[in-house]
């Protein structure tokens, strides 16, 4: 099912936001044309050496790529008819980049007044910090995020990117509603996206909680106040436990682990809340008497919302990632077999889509160019130029 069909959209982005937000819209079936510059393309393609790191693959499928350096004119204008075709553009640069290159909204805009131009920024179109170059740490520590995840004199930055991700998520959004604003009005809209907002409009909860003391939260604020835990069992293996509001979890838990006096001792959830570490010492002792495989049967006859902690090397093991057919395969003619995720939504309970491999560098810059129009004879000119 591909609920995009017939959307054809310009992804002129490098590295993950602007990548990542036309790789969305492609696994929904859109025609995704990732245009890139020639011999060296999007700077994450050699990340690790070579073309085709890991780091692209992960957020380039179902994508073409067209081989085509716009910054010359003859490039442009070969951009231009695509544009003409087009119903979205996104891109990702410093602000004033884009109107340097040609690719103000306004201009688009003037070519295919249909087109929704997405523009994503590090921190918005304007102000002290619009300059800045931005990358995902840069984002985590402007919004707050770093802040909540880290503690002690020497942090470390660790997980995956976060801002980028977040910003892509959002980019993607804004298309998709000026999509279906233009379905009634004819017109595309300018779409705007700064990681600096995205991340802080994702810190929802934390706002408004400080928003409504006046007091930030603490490291372990959000967990003691969702009653959430990680344990270390006997075997050193861990379980992520996560209670939550509702009495009977509390209770629950209590049961699977016999200790009913914790119910006397944390009689309400304020108390668990307030006194959070010393529970959460308690807990920890008592797992550790246990190895994993004792307590999980224990907690899911009591109904307890828990699971144990996978590694992304576990994944594809566990029976509902199996059963839900999270992972699939794909064949790329020069790479081989290469295994990635499927989107996770569903339509009709159908997750599939016409899934594209990661493209190598230009590989699909003949049969792009034909689509538009260009000759044989045209295309033979532009790689004699060097254009693409």
């Amino acid at each position: 099912m591909t609920v995009l069909r017939g959307l054809r959209v310009l992804d002129l982005g490098n590295f993950i936001t602007a990548p990542l937000a036309g790789m969305l819209l492609g696994e929904l079936g859109a025609d995704v044309i990732k245009i890139e510059r020639p011999g060296t393309g999007d700077p994450f393609r050699a990340f690790k050496g070579g073309l085709y790191s890991t780091q692209f693959q992960a957020h380039n499928r179902n994508k073409r790529s067209l081989s085509l350096d716009y910054t010359r004119p003859e490039g442009l204008a070969v951009l231009d008819r695509l544009v003409a075709q087009a119903d979205a553009i996104i891109l990702n640069m410093r602000p004033g980049v884009e109107d340097k290159l040609g690719l103000g909204a306004e201009r688009l805009q003037a070519l295919n007044s249909r087109l929704v131009v997405c523009s994503i920024t590090g921190f918005g179109a304007s102000g002290p910090y619009a300059s800045r170059p931005a990358y995902d740490n840069v984002g985590q520590a402007a919004s707050g995020w770093l802040s909540m995840f880290h503690a002690g004199a020497d942090p470390k930055v660790a997980g995956p990117a976060v801002s980028d991700a977040v910003a892509g998520l959002y980019a993607a959004l804004g298309v998709l509603g000026a999509l279906v604003e233009r379905a009634q009005t004819g017109r595309g809209r300018k779409v705007e996206v700064s990681m600096l907002e995205a991340m802080i409009a994702m810190a929802c909860e934390p706002l408004a909680a400080m928003m409504a003391t006046g007091q930030a939260p603490s490291l372990h604020g959000r967990a003691a106040m969702s009653q959430s835990y990680v344990v270390t069992c006997r075997d050193l293996r861990r379980i992520g436990l996560h209670l939550s509001s509702p009495e009977k979890f509390w209770r629950g838990l209590a049961a699977a682990i016999e200790r009913p006096d914790l119910l006397a001792a944390y009689p309400t959830r304020a108390e668990r809340v307030e006194r959070y570490p010393a529970l959460a010492t308690t807990l920890a002792e008592v797992f550790a008497g246990q190895d994993r495989d004792y307590w999980e049967p224990r907690l899911e006859r009591h109904d307890v919302p828990f699971m144990p902690e996978r590694r992304l090397d576990e994944l594809a093991d566990d029976p509902q990632v199996q059963h839900q057919g999270v992972f699939y395969e794909q064949v790329h003619p020069r790479h081989g077999a290469l295994r990635a995720a499927h989107r996770p939504v569903r339509y009709d309970g159908d997750n599939r889509s016409d899934f594209r491999p990661p493209p190598d560098l230009g590989e699909h810059t003949a049969e792009v160019l034909r689509e538009a129009g260009l000759s044989a004879q045209d295309l033979d000119i532009l790689q004699q130029a060097g254009v693409v």
